[in-house]
């Protein structure tokens, strides 16, 4: 295992195995995805996280999904980066976001948590916000009082062919982001413009 990478990608999301298909776990999924494309195995390095290295572009990459529940994201993220010692701005949040349509994604430079409660933990155990976020786009289909079980619920079987072109395009956005720099790959990203991601050797 590595001991310095150019880029922490955490695939937000919570742990035990009947969340993994939710909503809520769509970071989970992307990183997942990106770890799996790249030939990087996922082990339980960690109490608070399962890692994978990957290299991609020359870079060194390391993917973890926390073993925490959400709303304890940040501790996870807080173990890794000291152990790793990677700064918070070489740190990338994968995340789900309500407030787009599902397919959307959108690549941010620190912020706030935009309500997100796994987004909040990292922010307080980092004691910093200066980390990118790639958030991804779940819809909005719940009623008053509904967000928790809407976002803790499967998504729909017509949902799931655009769910999956979402995470592809995610996993490309991370890609891109290697490959360019991130006042880039949030322009061209974030725009909506057609980027290609160069075949690599």
């Amino acid at each position: 295992m590595i001991k310095n990478a150019d880029l922490l990608v955490v695939g937000l999301g919570n742990y035990p195995e009947n969340y993994l298909e939710t909503r809520h776990n769509i970071g989970w999924m992307v990183a997942s995805t990106f770890a799996q494309k790249h030939k990087g195995n996922f082990i339980p390095l960690a109490p608070e996280f399962y890692i994978a290295n990957v290299k991609f572009a020359g870079k060194n990459v390391l993917v973890i999904l926390p073993r925490t529940y959400m709303n304890n994201s940040g501790i996870a993220v807080k173990a890794a980066s000291q152990r790793f010692k990677i700064p918070v701005e070489n740190i990338l949040i994968i995340c789900d976001e309500y407030n787009f349509p599902l397919g959307k994604i959108h690549l941010k430079d620190t912020g706030g948590d935009g309500g997100h409660n796994g987004v909040a933990s990292v922010i307080e155990q980092l004691g910093s916000n200066s980390f990118l976020r790639l958030r991804c786009g779940i819809g909005r289909h719940f009623g008053e009082n509904e967000l928790v079980d809407y976002v803790l619920s499967p998504f729909e079987p017509d949902e799931i062919p655009l769910r999956d072109a979402m995470i592809n395009r995610a996993v490309e956005a991370i890609e891109y982001l290697l490959l360019t720099n991130k006042s880039r790959a949030m322009s061209d990203i974030n725009s909506e413009k057609l980027w290609k991601i160069p075949p690599q050797k």
